[in-house]
């Protein structure tokens, strides 16, 4: 099985790791749904369905190992999400800028 460290000393065993281009989003106060019908909130992400299934669990770690997204779940598909990219949402419009856009490694969880 494949498993990579968590910062907390963890040991986390997942299915497959995809290498994808990451960028932050957030409704800035506002109440957002997504497109499986959830609120937006931390955690819950964006995808292309085709790559990663609607309710597939995973784990996010910036791919310079800098930013920890933690676990999250495939709720949602933004307009310019394509392929192999997702979005991360945030609390606040500061923190997506201090995220931009950057690569990650996504976990898929069992």
């Amino acid at each position: 099985p494949n498993s990579i460290g968590l910062p907390n000393g963890e040991k986390l065993h997942y299915e497959r790791k995809l290498t994808v281009g990451a960028t932050a989003y957030s409704c800035d106060g506002r109440v957002g749904i997504t497109a499986t019908g959830t609120r937006a909130r931390v955690g819950a992400i964006a995808v292309d369905p085709r790559v990663i299934p609607y309710g597939t669990r995973m784990y996010i770690v910036s791919s310079d190992g800098y930013y920890v997204y933690g676990y999250a779940t495939a709720e949602d598909c933004g307009g310019d999400i394509n392929g192999n990219r997702i979005d991360l949402y945030y609390n606040t419009t500061a923190e997506c800028f201090q995220f931009g856009r950057r690569s990650a490694e996504v976990y898929i969880l069992g």
